[in-house]
């Protein structure tokens, strides 16, 4: 998942920065609502993880610009700030939830992931054949067994089952599991997917992850 926090505050940015990556997202930051706003208008992310008071535009301006072009952009609001009324603007801007700080990273992530799921299904779990994830623990299941994953290998295959049976680039992968400053040009991916297919597919039937020549690759239990 591609993640962007806007927060001016450095230390509190890197400590979500810090969290995210823990679990194996990819993080931009930017520091002032100029920069969020168009960083989250003109770049594909997953979630925007959003600060109230900022330099140059304010929260509140930077999620209209964001409602404005992308309607269903998932945006959690943080703000020092806790007064019912900044509660209700943010809401009312088109905020999905809103954070007073200070806060616990769990429970930061634990929002992250209940706004996501109100997208979709309530559940926690991604299923595709006798393949199991559940974003709340981060258990992988295959046929009964557990799988256990690095951090990076984990956030590919749930970008992969998110976007089960539809064939994603390249481009799209480096996207949503690393972030802006990525080298393209190295095999990194090739590698997570290898190591991906022997711990998912080695022993298993069927195969679950497939390459599709001259595009990239796709996750599905219905063959190549």
């Amino acid at each position: 998942m591609r993640i962007l926090v806007v927060e001016d505050d450095v230390k509190v940015a890197s400590f979500i920065e810090k969290g995210f990556q823990q679990e194996g997202h990819a993080v931009d930051v930017v520091h002032d609502g100029e920069s969020g706003a168009y960083q989250a208008t003109n770049q594909d992310y997953d979630m925007v993880v959003l600060d109230l008071m900022l330099p140059k535009l304010s929260g509140f301006d930077v999620i209209s610009q964001i409602r404005s072009r992308k309607r269903r952009l998932p945006v959690i609001m943080l703000s020092a700030r806790g007064e019912l009324d900044d509660r209700i603007m943010g809401l009312d801007k088109g905020a999905d939830d809103y954070m007073t700080k200070p806060f616990a990273f769990t429970e930061l992530s634990a929002r992250v992931r209940s706004v996501l799921r109100r997208g979709g299904s309530d559940s926690t779990k991604l299923v595709v054949a006798d393949l199991e994830l559940d974003t709340a623990t981060r258990i992988v299941i295959r046929a009964g067994d557990r799988i256990e994953l690095r951090s990076k290998e984990y956030a590919l295959l749930e970008l992969l089952m998110r976007n089960a049976h539809r064939p994603l680039t390249r481009n799209m992968i480096i996207e949503h599991v690393w972030d802006i400053h990525f080298d393209s040009a190295t095999n990194v991916i090739d590698v997570h997917i290898n190591s991906l297919r022997n711990k998912i597919d080695r022993n298993f039937s069927p195969s679950l992850i497939h390459t599709i020549r001259g595009v990239g690759y796709q996750l599905t239990d219905k063959g190549e």
